[in-house]
């Protein structure tokens, strides 16, 4: 897990160089076919890449998206009107069974199918009209993290492809920031011993961070056996923090930009209840110290644009707590690339 995360800014270079030159066939189809409606189908760690896509895809195309519950075709057996519609499946190995079900009823409906996959061989690049292939190279360990934010760039090359205002310069500078980030491993790992004894905890995230709340609460438990509730900020408020109490740990993605002004307010109520707070942010953001207990930086970036835009945050703020994740499994005496009970693919209906 750890050399997979290590990995990050080579598997993202990768993919995004091959991206680009693929996506434009894509890009072209929708200048001719404008899709009405998104539906995105995932499970696991993809489907948190899928929830980031729809936060994405929304806020930069304004088209809506909508994520699949593949039982309502494969249990109930109730396929619904995907005509002119746009079905993204996405899965690390393009083997989920659920997943490819629903793609390949979409195309018999006409709808226009991609799929974002790691297996240029898979079921799932048979399937879909457009596979668009993250090129991160053989993933070993169960828990994903070098395909999950291959996921994430490809992700932003369909909204680029959508004509969404993607900044291809922007993309490009997101392998440096996941170096940088890298160059904390040290730091994290002499954090995770405070978290020996942990046994539950809260991630917060909002708007397009909101996934990263989602895949690290995941990590968590699937590498370290942590119960990790995940939350949006807004819906912390409304009941779950009752969980909350005195050195109860809380982990928070916060970046500067549109999101801060809740989760500061978040964050003082946390203060409030003397929880244990760490902050994932970046130096712009100069009010996240104030408010946690423990802060870990996104480190600039040499020139122009040394701090991502809220819109690039994901991919290099997800990578400290996939470190965290991985260093407190290795503390614990974890093997985080084979986590009880769990197998790389996962086949489900």
């Amino acid at each position: 897990m750890l050399e997979e995360t290590r990995d990050q800014p080579k598997a993202l270079s990768q993919t995004l160089s091959g991206g680009i030159a693929s996506v434009e066939e894509l890009r072209e189809h929708f200048r001719k076919r404008r899709p009405r409606l998104i539906v995105l189908v995932a499970r696991g760690t993809s489907d948190n890449a899928a929830q980031f896509g729809r936060y994405l895809i929304e806020i930069t195309t304004r088209i809506p998206v909508s994520l699949a519950a593949p039982s309502i075709l494969t249990l109930y057996g109730c396929p619904v009107d995907l005509h002119d519609v746009v079905v993204i499946g996405i899965s690390q190995s393009g083997e989920s069974t659920d997943t490819n079900a629903v793609l390949e009823d979409a195309r018999k409906q006409g709808a226009t199918t991609i799929g974002i996959t790691n297996n240029v061989a898979s079921t799932m690049t048979g399937i879909v009209e457009f596979p668009l292939l993250i090129e991160a190279g053989t993933e070993i360990s169960v828990a994903a993290t070098k395909t999950y934010t291959s996921q994430l760039l490809a992700l932003y090359l369909i909204a680029y492809a959508l004509n969404g205002g993607i900044e291809l310069e922007q993309l490009r500078k997101i392998p440096e920031w996941v170096s940088g980030v890298l160059e904390l491993e040290e730091d994290i790992e002499a954090l995770v011993e405070r978290y020996f004894f942990m046994t539950r905890t809260v991630t917060v995230g909002r708007g397009l961070n909101y996934a990263n709340a989602l895949e690290f609460g995941l990590k968590l438990m699937e590498t370290c056996y942590v119960v990790a509730e995940r939350f949006s900020a807004a819906d912390l408020m409304h009941g779950p923090i009752a969980l909350v109490e005195r050195a109860f740990p809380v982990f928070v993605f916060a970046p500067a930009g549109v999101t801060w002004p809740s989760m500061a307010t978040v964050l003082d109520r946390l203060r409030e209840l003397k929880a244990e707070t760490l902050v994932i942010t970046d130096p712009r953001n100069t009010g996240a110290r104030d408010k946690a207990a423990r802060v870990i930086e996104i480190p600039e970036a040499p020139g122009p644009g040394a701090s991502p835009q809220d819109l690039y945050t994901p991919i290099p703020y997800i990578v400290p707590a996939q470190l965290f994740a991985a260093h407190l499994a290795a503390l614990k005496g974890l093997n985080p690339d084979l986590p009880r009970t769990l197998h790389k693919i996962t086949r489900t209906m």
